[in-house]
């Protein structure tokens, strides 16, 4: 019979040694499906002094400077062990990528226009590109999850506005949108004139208190 005083399990873990607790932190951050946050690190090693992971934390980042297939990365906000870009090629070849998986490049303009210009409405994404963005791009762009529905914009009709998710950013590789590419060098890459990409802060009429819980269905999803 257990006594009702015994603390859970997890809490009665034994400290670890630096070097375990750096090989456990390796394991954790390449086991997870999404990158791993300080926050989650903290969480799931909480038996250990925070200075002990931070230290094995640094630990383990110096090295994967190493020369090797994989790095370890800080993305979305978090850690993530990945291979290297250069040898992204080899790995294509292993999972035989197909084709139907890439973006289009009006899919790519579109999510770019997106990326420097959040939130932004259809009708504005037209504008800006100078041709007319299809629903199905948006609706391709919100179902493998890189843009989302933030709320709708305060002007006749009501339409939706999009801005990019956290999976935007880790599909990049980029840690926050600061470390998006100069907007020239986008705009340059994409064939679109660079003023037009150039990121403005909206209204605040025009930003959503809160995102709403539920995303409406992609078949409404362009207004």
């Amino acid at each position: 019979m257990s006594n009702e005083n015994d603390e859970p399990r997890e809490q009665q873990l034994p400290r670890q040694a630096s070097a375990e607790v750096k090989a456990i932190l390796e394991a954790l951050i390449f086991a997870s499906p999404e990158p791993l946050t300080p926050k989650q690190i903290y969480k799931l090693l909480d038996n250990e002094p925070k200075e002990d992971v931070q230290a094995a934390l640094a630990e383990l980042k110096q090295d994967y400077e190493k020369p090797g297939g994989l790095q370890m990365v800080e993305v979305a906000g978090g850690y993530q062990i990945a291979t290297r870009p250069d040898l992204h090629e080899w790995v294509r070849r292993l999972f035989q990528e197909r084709t139907t998986q890439k973006l289009t490049v009006q899919a790519l303009e579109t999510l770019a226009v997106i990326a420097y210009r959040q939130p932004v409405t259809a009708l504005e994404i037209t504008e800006i590109r100078g041709t007319t963005s299809s629903s199905g791009v948006l609706n391709t762009l919100l179902e493998r999850h890189l843009i989302k529905i933030v709320g709708r914009k305060q002007v006749v009709g009501r339409p939706f506005m999009y801005a990019t998710t956290r999976e935007f950013l880790i599909r990049f590789g980029l840690n926050d949108l600061t470390d998006l590419p100069k907007v020239e060098d986008m705009a340059e890459a994409l064939g679109l004139e660079a003023p037009i990409l150039v990121e403005q802060t909206p209204p605040e009429d025009q930003l959503p208190l809160e995102e709403p819980d539920t995303e409406p269905a992609t078949d409404e999803a362009v207004h």
